[in-house]
């Protein structure tokens, strides 16, 4: 989802089967765009003594259309059997000036090109990231597993959303990429940096998805990607 009147953008994965994901993914993206206009609007007109019409304002923002778009999901999974198990992962990112405010849960990925340097914002909610970070599998074990596919967190799963809120200083130039599993399972992180490095947004993102798809593309492959200007 690309929506630069709000600086809104977002990736999302279904899960619970291919009719359940495909439906739960864009309850989120269309549930997220349709909200975030009104919440936003509701947290910098009437601030907290703390927020000061900062970033404060803004996350709170974000982390209320979250949670009702965990609602909505959970409404549809309860009218209709056939969608029971479904969920969603789901990384957005709202800008503001200089600020990048990311929610995200799940194992899509948010990553931060700056000066040659490529740093992944977000930690994967996944069985084999928490073992890796555990030191129970390297990271080239974490590739081969089985087990590389089982997330931990999700949108609509659970009546209480869990999701990572987190804030980011941006700075003239950087570049940030919003992707889908599909797109990380394929490429690895030395190639994402050379395209993302060498080529402008559109391009990349032609660029990653024909990586991908060349590298075996398995899984459904969805990519943003940003440059930082005006700053």
């Amino acid at each position: 989802m690309v929506n630069n009147k709000m600086f809104l953008y977002a990736v999302a994965d279904g899960i619970g089967g291919n009719e359940g994901g495909e439906v739960a993914s864009r309850i989120a993206v269309e549930t997220l765009a349709k909200v975030m206009p009104d919440v936003l609007r509701e947290a910098e007109s009437n601030p907290s003594s703390e927020d000061n019409h900062t970033a404060d304002s803004r996350l709170t923002a974000l982390q209320k259309a979250i949670t009702f778009t965990n609602l909505k999901i959970r409404e549809a999974r309860s009218k209709d059997p056939q969608l029971a198990s479904m969920g969603t992962t789901l990384t957005a990112l709202l800008l503001r000036s200089k600020d990048a405010l990311i929610a995200h849960a799940g194992d899509s990925r948010a990553y931060l090109l700056r000066s040659g340097l490529l740093r992944q914002l977000t930690f994967d909610h996944s069985f084999v990231a928490e073992y890796v970070a555990a030191g129970l599998l390297t990271l080239e074990e974490a590739r081969e597993s089985p087990y590389r596919h089982v997330i931990t967190r999700a949108l609509g799963i659970d009546e209480a959303v869990r999701a990572d809120f987190t804030e980011h200083q941006l700075q003239q130039d950087d570049r940030i990429l919003l992707c889908t599993d599909g797109l990380t399972e394929m490429v690895d992180d030395p190639e994402i940096l050379m395209i993302l490095s060498s080529s402008s947004p559109r391009e990349a993102v032609q660029k990653l998805l024909a990586a991908a798809n060349d590298h075996g593309g398995v899984d459904n492959i969805t990519a943003v990607v940003l440059r930082i200007m005006d700053i």
